[in-house]
């Protein structure tokens, strides 16, 4: 306590010391006033420190005589500081191979700088928009070349990451596609990003990577698959999907024992697309019968039910369900737990919802690269959140063990 009631007692006097020229706020706070010339001499101070550490000697020290390299004069160089620019003279060396850490080579801004361009980048603020930002937060207008410097580094993470290996079992993954519009030799078209999420061994949700092609398809969709084994998946329990064709089999030729399950999801929101507002309410509550019954044979009278009341009005929906059925069914073979880890937390339609979010101002997309990078970015700050497991899931690992008993890690 004494020790910190001494630092500030310093620190009153040295703000003491400096107050004693306070002549209005200007002399203090304006444009040339103590507290700029203050941020200008220890920014150069601090610099000057960096150099002593990079040449091993303070100035003036005999240690530099014949040591191999020395200071070399000043240079000039406008940097922004908060909410001002400032004019400093950085320190040289003769080698020319000082980098100096607080403010980089060819930058002029502080390094957390980058990071609020690439934080409002993620949140999908289009170039023109983070330019409008910076200016009205620091009176600075940056060129689209440093916003696209800043996030261009992004590229070789996203790399890294898309090459990492993955876990050896994931009891449940998720595959699915958001389209999106780009341009695309001086045309706007759409592209289709396939994203893959897994659940962990211990109940974590897991992003395995992102993917981007013309159109949705199964052949595509084999490559990703073919990908996820190559990083290191030996195996997957349960696979949910969309009614996309062809897309089971893709799944089923490079993990045959994976159970690949209809995402009831997507078969609720494609049944209730084309039903009139008026008619939603009381159609879904009668197709909730099919999907929460308890067995096969229960689902199919419950079907039978929903078509016998609705099939005049909405002849595709029970057809669909019906044309899907060997990937709708296995749902009913799982426990209630293992349901609940499949249905209830609705982990790639949540995704989709967060990720539609950030994207919904986009008109379309420069490049695939860009596409890349924002998603990337968004997907990172939606990560933040998964900090706990997904609901009931060590009920439903007791299950899993269970059900596939042998293939269960030891």
């Amino acid at each position: 306590m004494a020790k910190q009631a001494a630092e500030e007692k310093r620190r009153d006097e040295l703000i003491d010391e400096l107050l004693k020229g306070y002549d209005g706020p200007d002399s203090f706070w304006g444009e040339s006033g103590l507290f700029a010339d203050l941020k200008k001499r220890i920014v150069e101070r601090t610099l000057d420190v960096e150099m002593d550490d990079h040449l091993g000697y303070s100035k003036h020290d005999p240690k530099g005589n014949n040591s191999g390299n020395s200071r070399n004069g000043r240079g000039k160089k406008t940097v922004v500081l908060g909410d001002d620019q400032v004019d400093i003279t950085p320190p040289r060396d003769r080698n020319g191979d000082f980098e100096p850490q607080l403010i980089p080579k060819g930058k002029k801004y502080f390094k957390g700088f980058d990071d609020r361009i690439i934080a409002m980048y993620a949140r999908g603020m289009s170039v023109r928009d983070i330019q409008a930002a910076l200016l009205e937060m620091y009176q600075v207008d940056v060129s689209e070349g440093l916003i696209s410097q800043a996030t261009e580094g992004i590229m070789d993470e996203v790399k890294a990451w898309q090459n990492r290996p993955l876990d050896a079992i994931y009891p449940i993954i998720f595959l699915d596609c958001i389209v999106v519009k780009c341009r695309q030799d001086g045309k706007v078209s759409n592209v289709s990003v396939y994203l893959a999420l897994g659940v962990t061994m211990d109940g974590h949700k897991e992003l395995l990577g992102i993917w981007i092609a013309k159109t949705e398809g199964a052949k595509f969709w084999l490559s990703v698959i073919t990908e996820l084994q190559n990083r290191g998946i030996k195996d997957i329990f349960i696979a949910c999907v969309d009614g996309l064709k062809g897309f089971p089999e893709a799944i089923e030729s490079v993990f045959p024992q994976t159970q690949v399950q209809l995402c009831i999801v997507h078969m609720i929101r494609n049944s209730t697309r084309f039903v009139n507002w008026k008619d939603r309410k009381e159609l879904c509550k009668d197709l909730k019968t099919v999907y929460t019954a308890a067995t096969e044979q229960q689902a199919e009278m419950a079907l039978d039910a929903f078509g016998q009341k609705w099939d005049e009005k909405y002849p595709m929906i029970s057809k669909s369900w019906r044309t899907h059925w060997q990937n709708v069914i296995p749902f009913f073979d799982y426990p209630e737990d293992i349901r609940k880890a499949i249905y209830t937390t609705n982990a790639i339609e949540s995704l989709n919802r967060s990720l539609r979010k950030v994207i919904k101002t986009k008109g379309a997309f420069p490049t695939e690269a860009s596409v890349t990078k924002i998603f990337y970015l968004a997907l990172a700050n939606i990560a933040k959140k998964w900090t706990m497991p997904i609901r009931c899931w060590k009920s439903a690992m007791n299950q899993f063990a269970i059900k596939f008993a042998d293939r269960m890690p030891m």
